[in-house]
């Protein structure tokens, strides 16, 4: 049997809430704690905080709605009627064929994205804070270049994120 922590990064140990029960992972050098399973190696700065994040960052998103989202339509589909786990499912597949290098996160958000900028390789230029909402801001601002988000939920349905500068 394998613990949560042999998946894991180097430097990240997962725990649980004794409020939630929820696992959460904490940054061994740090030991600043996040709710996000981590893709990466645990950081060594301690100084990395709210205050030494951007202005303003370069994202990439691919969405894929369901029908709970905000418009359950697309370019793609006029009527979306997955249910939001089928929505995680997708996407989790996608994270997993961008990190084992099986595709790029442009080639699908090319064909997948729900939303048009799929036709940009899910490209959404620089944004400041504010103009986004509210969930995609705070995962994208924490984002550092090149790194990918894990699954993060909108209204506008299931997002996985990819910071560009």
């Amino acid at each position: 049997m394998t613990s949560p922590n042999d998946t894991l990064p180097e430097g990240w140990e997962a725990r649980k809430s004794r409020t939630t029960g929820m696992t959460y992972y904490l940054n061994k050098h740090t030991r600043k704690s996040q709710w996000d399973k981590p893709d990466g190696p645990a950081s060594l700065d301690e100084d990395e905080d709210d205050t030494s994040l951007p202005d303003e960052v370069c994202c990439s998103h691919l969405l894929v709605k369901h029908a709970g989202s905000r418009r359950p339509s697309s370019w793609r589909e006029k009527n979306i009627t997955r249910n939001k786990e089928e929505a995680f499912e997708i996407l989790n597949e996608y994270r997993q064929k961008i990190v084992n290098k099986e595709a790029t996160f442009g080639e699908l958000a090319k064909l997948y994205s729900d939303c048009s900028s799929a036709s940009r390789d899910g490209d959404l230029g620089f944004f400041k804070r504010g103009q986004m909402q509210k969930p995609f801001e705070d995962a994208a601002f924490r984002l550092r270049i090149g790194q990918l988000s894990q699954i993060v939920e909108t209204d506008s349905g299931c997002h996985i994120i990819l910071r560009t500068a």
